[in-house]
């Protein structure tokens, strides 16, 4: 099964463009939802226990920013990625 990564952000987020190009930089595809473009990302981030972005969630874990809990979430899926190409 594959999980997706998925991007909360919104459209004027520095830090947001430096989370989709470190995951971009390590060749994660990713979906962007932007929560000022629809209501219903908002509360899913809210629902995360999040208020504000970038938040970047893997299957069942979820980081907000541009963190050293990102850089691991980062080498989780790489490896991930990794071990499923074996």
């Amino acid at each position: 099964m594959k999980t997706e990564v998925i991007v909360y952000t919104t459209k004027d987020c520095i830090e947001c463009t430096f989370v989709k190009q470190m995951l971009t930089e390590n060749n994660i595809h990713y979906k962007v939802r932007d929560i000022s473009a629809d209501a219903a990302y908002q509360k899913e981030i809210e629902a995360l226990g999040f208020l504000g972005v970038p938040v970047t969630v893997y299957g069942n874990e979820a980081v907000k920013g541009m963190t050293p809990e990102l850089q691991e979430l980062v080498n989780k899926i790489t490896e991930q990625k990794r071990l499923r190409q074996n």
